[in-house]
């Protein structure tokens, strides 16, 4: 007789891979800066000649992203996860044993194709797991990964480069993804969508060809001037590019972006509020460790435990926002959100010399509460009106925006920094800016922060709110649970991994896969 084995339920199994995949490709791009001064000394090299370490990544993230939801329609979601997965992995091994420079950027560039498919796919497989209902609760875990792995990776990447060697930061990578693609084989379903059109390659090739130019532009404007021929040709080329992708794509019957989704008020305005709203969080993000340790010469340690209360802000607003979502609604709670972060930021203007890091701490802390109410609204609302036959390409377009979202913030903030230093096209941002600098930075990002949230306050998010229990929501109509049926809005969060006992037993036979299940979502 065949063999009986139990697979998890996939209540447990995809949140569990969602925590796994996030927590690894974020704690990677953490912790890779914190080794690029010990990178440049081991091959000779000024630390402005490694920058191509850093551009390379993004730039191929933004080359991948595009086809990353075609794939996951085409052939299923776990077989292009765990591939992308394995990809990582030995990539991050090839980093560790890299001979020279060019190997390394070479390995980091198999680093970004494959990170670049993780987290829009195992984005569509959370979404179509759980109904509109469920997501809000979900969200809590959504959380977890991206707020602790930036927190911990300074003080970790710090503690590997001084105890061991900067390869280090790239093995840690190894033990991580070896067990989330063993976990990924035994646990998760494969799930292809029922009807997948052919594949659009001159929207492929138009559309990764100007999100990597354009993520190179952004990623390289702030170091070597924004007049650079090479940044003004990207920037000019990539944009040309993205156009004729917007014109491509709404003529062509299967697009390799879905751009006709934007047709939709709530999916449209929830990405804007990404594109722009995050700027200033991010720009703060990318501002604190430099004001700490150029500024007021503080430590990386130092420096690491100061920002790191902005997680823990998140993670409090994040528990207290699933609780009132259905009752008020993603509109006013991340309107109340951007307000908080404008406010703090306003008061981040008074940072100078004689900050002390308690004072920078409870900053950080507020920052976090703001952004705790932005993060989770704005991914649930987005998706709520959203077919569950589209969340596939509608998680690629959500990469694709935060992608950009999160080149334009640094490169903004490094601007204003190199403008308000007196330096002139390409100045370095390493030559400590005075701290008159950094506080029109926060500025600048205040007022941005406060014109995300009067924008917010205008968008209509009717359809974005829950439904009672037993009335399904909109993207419940293609079937959101699975199956079609719409559960009711229990408790995922606690109950998600109590509630989400193992599913049906299934028959087995040595080394053979459990029967598949191939229905829409």
């Amino acid at each position: 007789m065949p063999s009986r084995c139990r697979r998890p339920s996939q209540r447990l199994a995809v949140p569990i891979m969602f925590v796994a995949t996030f927590f690894l490709v974020v704690m990677d791009g953490a912790i890779t800066t914190v080794a690029l001064p010990s990178i440049a000394h081991q091959f000779h090299m000024s630390a402005t000649d490694i920058d191509g370490v850093v551009v390379v990544y993004p730039v191929c993230v933004g080359l991948i992203i595009p086809v990353s939801g075609w794939l996951g329609d085409r052939f299923g979601d776990k077989p292009v996860l765990l591939s992308a997965m394995t990809l990582f992995t030995l990539s991050s091994a090839l980093c560790g044993m890299a001979g020279s420079l060019g190997e390394l950027v070479l390995f980091r560039g198999l680093q970004g194709l494959s990170g670049g498919l993780l987290t829009p796919i195992v984005g569509a497989m959370l979404f179509r797991t759980f109904t509109p209902d469920e997501r809000v609760r979900a969200s809590r875990i959504m959380t977890l990964p991206q707020q602790i792995a930036p927190a911990v990776a300074p003080m970790l990447g710090g503690y590997l480069v001084d105890g061991f060697s900067w390869r280090w930061v790239f093995y840690v990578n190894l033990p991580f993804g070896a067990a989330a693609v063993l976990f990924g084989l035994l646990a998760l379903d494969t799930v292809r969508q029922p009807r997948v059109g052919r594949f659009d390659l001159p929207g492929f090739l138009l559309s990764a060809a100007a999100m990597s130019l354009l993520m190179y532009g952004m990623s390289e404007g702030a170091q070597q001037g924004w007049t650079a021929p090479s940044i003004l040709g990207s920037l000019v080329l990539g944009s040309v590019l993205l156009a004729a992708t917007i014109v491509v794509g709404l003529r062509t019957a299967e697009p390799i972006l879905r751009l006709r989704l934007f047709g939709n008020r709530l999916f449209r305005d929830m990405n804007l509020i990404n594109l722009i709203g995050l700027v200033p969080f991010m720009a703060a993000m990318y501002l604190a460790p430099l004001f700490l340790q150029e500024a007021q010469g503080v430590s990386a340690l130092v420096s690491g435990a100061s920002t790191f209360p902005e997680a823990i802000g998140v993670l409090l607003t994040v528990q207290l926002v699933s609780r009132v979502y259905e009752r008020v609604g993603p509109r006013r709670i991340i309107a109340a959100g951007l307000f908080c972060v404008a406010a703090v930021l306003g008061v981040m203007t008074t940072c100078d010399l004689h900050t002390g890091p308690w004072t920078f701490r409870t900053y950080m802390f507020l920052l976090g509460v703001g952004m705790g109410a932005v993060f989770m609204p704005t991914t649930v609302a987005s998706f709520s009106t959203v077919r569950q036959s589209d969340i596939g390409q509608a998680s690629t377009l959500g990469s694709v925006v935060r992608q950009i979202s999160m080149a334009m913030a640094p490169a903004l903030a490094a601007t204003l920094l190199v403008a308000n230093s007196g330096g002139g096209e390409g100045s370095q941002v390493a030559s400590k800016p005075p701290v008159s600098a950094y506080q029109t930075v926060y500025l600048v990002m205040a007022v941005i922060a406060l014109a995300s949230a009067l924008f917010t306050l205008t968008v209509r998010d009717g359809t974005g709110r829950l439904r009672r229990r037993g009335r399904p929501g909109p993207a419940a109509v293609d079937g959101a649970a699975g199956d079609g049926a719409v559960v009711d809005g229990a408790a995922v969060d606690g109950a998600l991994l109590e509630q989400a006992a193992a599913g049906p037993e299934l028959p087995c036979s040595a080394g053979a896969e459990p029967p598949v299940d191939r229905r829409d979502g």
